[in-house]
């Protein structure tokens, strides 16, 4: 039988069981393999996909829908992959337009490359701020933050999953609910008893990956972030908002290093929801 075209392909819905394939795809194309991340998207979010009649997949990318179940309030965009040897066909153009004909009405952000955001202006994405990727061992040097931190309890996550929709402006309780199962830390900062800020380390490849990173001010994330380095004896990535200027020069001081930038860009909204200055780092770029 005659291969078909991949304009012919059907674009269905992936599962945790496309988990390998999807690790697979990120290989291809020459991204690290994370599958911890690939596990926590396809379980946390919905994923879309085009299978290859020789095996494995033509392309992959994941939505993570925030707010109430039947009317979501933001849908994230991210791990939009298509194979090498499918590249350059127009596959990704079609399961972009596929995402944003299905989520329909609903507001959508993403973390777009350089080599991607040639598509997504074609699409309608709009440029709102960008993301700059740190890596890097963290090293303490001069005057340790001020701010006192401690581990998360089961008991926080209320005042946490509050803090969260204050600084996101919307719900995101079915990812941040998964954390303590997801993250090796979660850690809290606080002030007279007040929870004023959480963060997050994740487990990716040989790096910790800090995310989510929410803090009332500056000072806060500084703690937040050395507590965690203390925990770890992994080199540190996380990607954050340009505009927490002082926050990327101290952690440029203390060992990490920029190895890239991300531009956020929307599509239906001109800005994202919430309070920015509580927001320093997203839990990953693929999910907003």
């Amino acid at each position: 039988m005659p291969t078909p075209s991949l304009a012919a392909l059907p674009i269905r819905r992936l599962t945790h069981r496309d988990l390998i394939a999807c690790a697979d795809l990120s290989e291809d194309r020459g991204w690290p393999r994370e599958e911890h991340k690939w596990g926590l998207l396809l379980t946390a979010g919905k994923g879309y996909g085009i299978d290859d009649p020789d095996g494995g997949l033509v392309s992959a990318c994941v939505v993570t829908e925030y707010g109430p179940r039947d009317r979501p309030a933001l849908g994230a965009i991210g791990m939009v992959l298509v194979a090498g040897r499918h590249a350059r066909q127009g596959v990704g153009r079609r399961l972009m337009r596929h995402i944003v004909s299905v989520m329909g009405t609903t507001p959508l952000t993403l973390h777009a490359t350089p080599n991607g955001r040639p598509l997504y202006e074609e699409l309608g994405f709009k440029t709102t701020g960008r993301a700059e990727m740190m890596v890097g061992r963290f090293a303490p040097d001069g005057p340790q933050p001020l701010v006192s931190t401690r581990a998360a309890t089961a008991e926080d996550l209320t005042t946490i999953l509050r803090l969260d929709e204050d600084a996101f402006g919307t719900d995101r309780t079915p990812m941040i609910a998964r954390l303590p199962a997801f993250a090796d830390q979660v850690r809290v900062a606080e002030d007279g008893g007040r929870i004023i800020g959480y963060a997050a380390a994740w487990p990716n490849m040989d790096t910790h990956v800090v995310g989510p990173l929410i803090a009332r001010d500056t000072e806060t994330a500084k703690s937040l972030v050395a507590s965690l380095a203390e925990h770890t004896d992994r080199p540190l990535r996380t990607d954050i908002d340009v505009r927490h200027e002082e926050l990327l020069a101290w952690l440029k001081g203390r060992g990490l290093a920029s190895v890239a930038f991300n531009t956020v860009m929307t599509y239906g909204i001109t800005e994202l929801p919430g309070d920015w200055t509580w927001r320093f780092a997203p839990l990953t770029v693929a999910a907003g």
